[in-house]
């Protein structure tokens, strides 16, 4: 059976990491539906990620003919929600249950589980407020693939680095598809 994966993008340079894990996973056979968070779309273009998933990529409530992106259809579709990079941003609003943009609407309608794969600095990283929010989002279910150690697009060295596309990838296909 064909598993039907569907990422949510936040606003994070690692966005760009998308591209080749959304061509990975076509590799292996899965259907890739995207949803993209206003942010991330200065980090990596809808249509780059609608070539290589060859499905359209969702970016707010309003398709660009007009037609209604149903978020609740899209969270019933999945067999696995992959929201990354997570930011901290969108990490608080998942913690809390703030719903201000498709991809989180997306998010709190979904019945799959979901798997979230952090990104962003170290000192956001290792911040007690982000590390509440992760453990919060984990006590609901929620999984985690562990942010990974190296250089940060600040130029810092730490904990921080979404995982590689590759291991991604690897948990996946070993938890859950």
């Amino acid at each position: 059976m064909k598993k039907k994966v569907l990422i949510g993008v936040c606003g994070s340079i690692a966005a760009y990491k998308i591209a080749h894990l959304t061509r990975l996973m076509v590799k292996e056979g899965w259907e890739v539906r995207i949803v993209m968070s206003k942010s991330s779309t200065s980090f990596i273009t809808p249509l780059t990620l609608s070539t290589l998933s060859k499905n359209p990529v969702y970016t707010n409530f309003e398709s660009t003919n007009g037609q209604w992106n149903n978020h609740v259809e899209l969270g019933l579709w999945a067999d696995v929600m992959l929201i990354a990079p997570l930011t901290a941003n969108t990490l608080a609003k998942m913690a809390n249950g703030l719903c201000d943009n498709l991809l989180l609407a997306t998010y709190l309608s979904t019945r799959c589980p979901v798997v979230v794969a952090p990104a962003m600095d170290l000192d956001m990283y290792i911040h007690p407020s982000t590390q509440n929010n992760l453990a919060k989002i984990q006590s609901y279910g929620n999984e985690l693939i562990d942010a990974q150690e190296g250089e940060l697009a600040s130029g810092l060295n730490g904990r921080g680095r979404m995982a590689e596309p590759e291991d991604i990838l690897a948990y996946l296909k070993r938890e859950k598809c």
